[in-house]
């Protein structure tokens, strides 16, 4: 993002003894880049992987959010099956909007679990879910957006609204997700009813369809604007399960 800033002033020179005074006009052009490090270092969710083909589950690495830490912030964090529960996350004197999370090896407040479902002749399909580890927070709105290179032929969309986006002009890799009105645009709090989910099904393009090498993962998930998954994910499940891929 480009900006050009201007100053304007008054410039005293002195010139044979004499000082005289002018008008002054200075010009710099400046050139800003979004970072997300630099904006959140922690992640908004976690990333989850799995597929049909393979019993791993790929999981966001450990203290990605954050780490389980009660010794010295106690209260961080709550077991789900805690008989305490209702009592923490409705203690006197806590603030509404402060996070209390479920106790989990990442800490995120949401996990986007991403699995590779089915695989037909012409057709592929995937599950994701969203799920709300926030024991104090509701997500209205909410929205994903997802980058990989199959959604230039994405079909059907069963339980979600989406909208291809083109960062790139003719490169239509990614697309974003959101709620139905009055029916899943509101991701609850943490609990039975803390999740929202949806099917994608994909028409192969057989220059480019495959299993190996991850490919069917995403590159990229972002989560209300912020980045929860990268490549690093993706590298990470295709060592884990390398050779199993061949269906």
């Amino acid at each position: 993002m480009a900006r050009q800033l201007h100053f304007l002033g008054l410039a005293i020179a002195l010139f044979a003894g004499i000082s005289s005074v002018a008008p002054l006009a200075v010009t710099w052009n400046v050139t800003c880049t979004y970072s997300q490090f630099v904006a959140q270092r922690a992640p908004t969710c976690c990333v989850s992987l799995s597929s049909f083909y393979n019993d791993t589950i790929v999981n966001w690495p450990k203290c990605s959010c954050g780490c389980q830490n009660n010794i010295t912030r106690p209260g961080s964090c709550v077991e789900g099956n805690s008989p305490y529960l209702a009592s923490v996350v409705n203690e006197p004197g806590k603030s509404s909007m402060a996070p209390l999370v479920q106790c989990t090896p990442h800490m995120c407040p949401i996990r986007v679990h991403w699995h590779v479902k089915l695989n037909y002749r012409e057709y592929w399909r995937v599950k994701i879910t969203v799920t709300n580890w926030n024991y104090r927070m509701n997500y209205s709105q909410w929205n994903l957006v997802v980058q990989h290179p199959n959604f230039d032929k994405v079909t059907t969309i069963f339980s979600f609204n989406y909208k291809s986006l083109n960062p790139y002009g003719v490169i239509n890799d990614t697309g974003m997700l959101w709620g139905i009105k009055h029916y899943n645009d509101l991701l609850m709090v943490a609990g039975a009813d803390g999740n929202v989910q949806s099917e994608l099904l994909f028409r192969k393009d057989p220059s480019s369809f495959t299993f190996e090498k991850g490919w069917a993962f995403p590159r990229r998930i972002y989560f209300n604007g912020g980045l929860g998954s990268d490549a690093v994910l993706m590298a990470s499940y295709v060592v884990t399960i390398e050779g199993s891929a061949d269906v």
